[in-house]
């Protein structure tokens, strides 16, 4: 891992999981507009190619630059994302940068993406999701569009689900794509980001944004944390931090079921977490469907024992056995001692995602574990893309777990709980989580969070230039029935140029009928027991 630099200041439930996955690239409120700068000065500069200085040990192989019309920008449907327009965008250059490191044999690409008018002087870096890392469709030109110079870069690995990757021909891990994806990468986009900038536009990047979620959110953790210059200001939410312990942890509802021999239907779960919201919506004082905290919500799964659910026209009774693998996937990972390991699925969030089952070839359920889950799993710590992870025994499952740990911590981890070098360079960061992750369970962040604090003065000095947000009823990146966060970026921008920092940041549902105000940890979201409970203004930050 790099040091710390000193500074300045299914079509069944595989395609739904597969669609799900890179939810960062599709929340709109992620890529919002920002307030402005002074646009650049109006004179076009040639798009053409230009010399790019070599990141150190890089080496650059190519560079090609051409020229988008800008006006309405569609990209079409694919099994990760809708189809999507852009209106409004301005002609910009788009300069792609291949790379490599020496003895590495990778081909790392970098996208640059200046625009011809409007430019405010900005460089947003756009992170990815799943084991993509980066995303080189619709992001990239919002951020042309908000006046901003975009860059991303594909880490020289394959893209989505694909850990093809991890091994090399003779079965060993490829390090220095690893280490592409989980932290050189990024850093050298900025670097060449900012490289372009100067040839282009003849002048310097003003200011430099890093906008993800999800693995797009780690990576903005894995700046502040080892390249405290590159950004500064990092918007970074639903983050796959604790890599190693996340993504091992994500697999555990499969593991109970195979090893309990015990499979519910997807009916079922969602009558658990039916039962689980509504004996815990009413605890925050106002009952709209969403539990507000849902590691304080007390609901036994076992109150469900016995009651008959209507799943396809026929009735199933909830059974002692259902309910106890419910309790084990909200109880999270345990080891050979029933330690817990790591945060389990918060109550009230969707089960399909991390939990979901499908019938196998003899009609019997299965439970196909989460893909990204899956993916570490056979690629990085078996070493055998082909490994059935159904097989795991409870005993197998915490080895791993801690193997996880012990050899890919230091590369990909992104736990380091020390951001002094951020916070001396002036960097800010600002989270989001939402208290209905299905994909990421918030407990991994608030963990970090807390790291963070006891290492750093404490909560009130932490937020001085770090901030996170709970997101009540957001799923992963956004969705769900909470209001979504309204402009984050923005937030973060008046934040870094004018020193606003946000008390509150504004969520709306997207047909605007709720609104609320969501709080700075320690302080969370509350309703005053007065006024419409659809409206932020019946709702205070109060310490939780």
């Amino acid at each position: 891992m790099p040091e710390k630099q000193k500074g300045r200041p299914v079509r069944r439930l595989t395609k739904i999981l597969a669609v799900a996955v890179p939810l960062a690239a599709l929340i709109p409120s992620v890529a919002s507009a920002s307030p402005q700068l002074a646009a650049a000065p109006s004179a076009q500069p040639a798009c053409a190619t230009v010399p790019v200085t070599a990141p150190q040990g890089a080496k650059i192989e190519s560079v090609r630059a051409e020229r988008h019309a800008g006006g309405t920008v569609s990209f079409p449907a694919t099994p990760q994302s809708p189809a999507t327009e852009i209106t409004g965008v301005p002609a910009y250059c788009a300069v792609t940068v291949t790379l490599t490191h020496v003895g590495a044999n990778d081909h790392v690409k970098v996208a640059v993406a200046l625009p011809e008018t409007g430019w405010t002087g900005r460089l947003q870096g756009v992170g990815g999701s799943a084991y993509a890392a980066g995303d080189f469709g619709a992001p990239l030109v919002r951020a042309v569009k908000d006046g901003y110079t975009g860059v991303t870069t594909d880490a020289g690995v394959l893209t989505g689900l694909d850990t093809s990757w991890a091994l090399t021909a003779d079965g060993k891990i490829n390090r220095p794509l690893l280490t592409d994806f989980a932290t050189r990468s990024v850093h050298e986009s900025a670097v060449i980001g900012k490289d372009l900038v100067q040839r282009h536009y003849h002048r310097a990047v003003s200011y430099s944004y890093w906008n993800g979620c999800s693995t797009g959110g780690r990576q903005g953790y894995s700046e502040a944390q080892d390249y405290a210059n590159d950004f500064d200001g990092i918007l970074a939410n639903a983050p796959a931090v604790n890599w190693t312990q996340f993504a091992v942890a994500t697999l555990w509802p499969q593991v109970v079921m195979n090893n309990d021999h015990h499979f519910l239907s997807n009916c079922v779960l969602g009558a658990f977490r039916q039962a689980a919201i509504q004996a815990c919506d009413p605890l925050d004082g106002v009952t709209n469907g969403i539990i507000d905290r849902p590691d304080t919500c007390r609901y036994d799964p076992r109150s469900l024992v016995g009651t008959k659910v209507v799943c396809e026209g026929k009735e199933v009774t909830v059974t002692a056995a259902d309910a106890d693998v419910v309790r084990k996937i909200w109880n999270g990972p345990t080891d050979e001692r029933g330690h817990q390991l790591w945060a389990g699925l918060p109550k009230g969030a969707d089960f399909i995602w991390l939990a979901g089952t499908q019938p196998g070839p003899d009609g019997e359920l299965t439970a196909p574990g989460f893909p990204v889950a899956v993916g570490w799993v056979q690629s990085f710590l078996k070493k055998q893309p082909g490994f059935d992870t159904s097989k795991i025994t409870y005993a197998e499952y915490t080895d791993l777990f801690r193997q996880s740990v012990r050899e890919f911590d230091r590369v990909i981890g992104t736990s380091d709980p020390d951001l002094s070098a951020f916070r001396r360079a002036g960097g800010k960061l600002i989270t989001f989580v939402g208290t209905s992750d299905q994909l990421i369970p918030p407990g991994g962040t608030l963990a970090y969070r807390d790291q963070v604090e006891r290492r750093m003065g404490g909560a009130e000095r932490v937020n001085d230039f770090y901030r996170l947000f709970l997101a009540p009823g957001v799923e992963h990146c956004g969705g769900g029935v909470g209001p979504q966060p309204v402009n984050p970026l923005g937030a973060l921008v008046d934040w870094v140029e004018h020193g606003k920092a946000p008390a509150t940041l504004t969520a709306a549902t997207p047909d605007g009928s709720a609104t609320r105000d969501l709080c700075p940890l320690p302080q969370v979201s509350r309703y005053t027991g007065h006024g419409d409970p659809a409206q932020a203004s019946s709702y205070s930050c109060t310490r939780h």
